[in-house]
């Protein structure tokens, strides 16, 4: 039910790096960790990029939603300076650059797809493409990328694009109707907010034969407790206290 790594550095590099950068990508590598989770958006001309945010100001300069800024002028900005003066000029990433730097350093991802409201189904079908693109001669299956996403209709654009991708539901709290959206989805696991997971709703999900994801975990406290539930996975900001073999 859950091939995959079982601690997920969150947005590449969590606290210790500027999210969604390679230079992320970098530092989780430098804490040992092969498996991360980042954000995936369409620019205006229809690129995808890693971005987390759908409009710029906190972690790029600017005013106005991403999806009115090509790609090519996001990957000019910078993207390291808001987290610390040593990442100034760290560039927006392209997803392909994000794709191929994964594969050369064997990491597994957890993409998150999420798009700028009003492009679910562009951003979906994209990046499941480029997804699927990249792992078509994937040797194993728990080598090949996990889609995940807030946006059913992401998903399903995405699942149109990626029928040999795996992919995931988000969710904040666990809501009555999860096992008819996996089903829907033909998803194989439920990502959920760790704030909102109790013992039986692990229980459940378990039960059902789905993988169980939580996000995001920082105190190891917890992150046992999570895993004594049966939780499968979680991703951290944390990668200096819990590292890729806390489980």
């Amino acid at each position: 039910m859950w091939p995959y790594p079982k601690i997920v550095a969150h947005r590449g590099g969590g606290t210790l790096a500027p999210e969604n950068t390679l230079a992320a990508l970098r530092c989780g590598l430098q804490h040992g960790f092969h498996a991360a989770e980042f954000d995936v958006m369409l620019a205006a001309d229809g690129i995808a990029v890693l971005m987390h945010d759908d409009c710029l100001g906190r972690t790029v300069a600017g005013r106005g939603s991403v999806a009115s800024v090509p790609a090519a002028q996001l990957a000019q900005a910078d993207a390291g300076s808001w987290f610390g003066p040593q990442f100034a000029g760290e560039a927006v990433p392209l997803f392909e650059q994000a794709l191929a730097f994964c594969r050369r350093q064997s990491i597994w991802m957890n993409i998150e797809i999420k798009p700028v409201p009003g492009f679910e189904s562009a951003t979906g079908r994209v990046v499941g493409a480029q997804a699927a693109a990249a792992f078509d001669r994937a040797p194993a299956a728990e080598q090949r990328p996990l889609l995940a996403s807030f946006s059913v209709e992401a998903l399903l654009a995405a699942k149109a694009s990626a029928p040999d991708l795996p992919c995931a539901y988000l969710v904040d709290a666990v809501e009555p109707d999860w096992q008819a959206r996996l089903a829907q989805l033909g998803a194989v696991a439920l990502h959920v907010n760790q704030q909102h997971l109790t013992p039986a709703l692990a229980h459940q999900v378990k039960a059902a034969g789905y993988g169980l994801f939580c996000y995001t975990v920082n105190d190891p406290l917890r992150a046992r407790q999570l895993l004594a539930w049966g939780v499968d996975a979680f991703c951290t900001d944390r990668l200096d206290v819990i590292g890729p073999a806390f489980a």
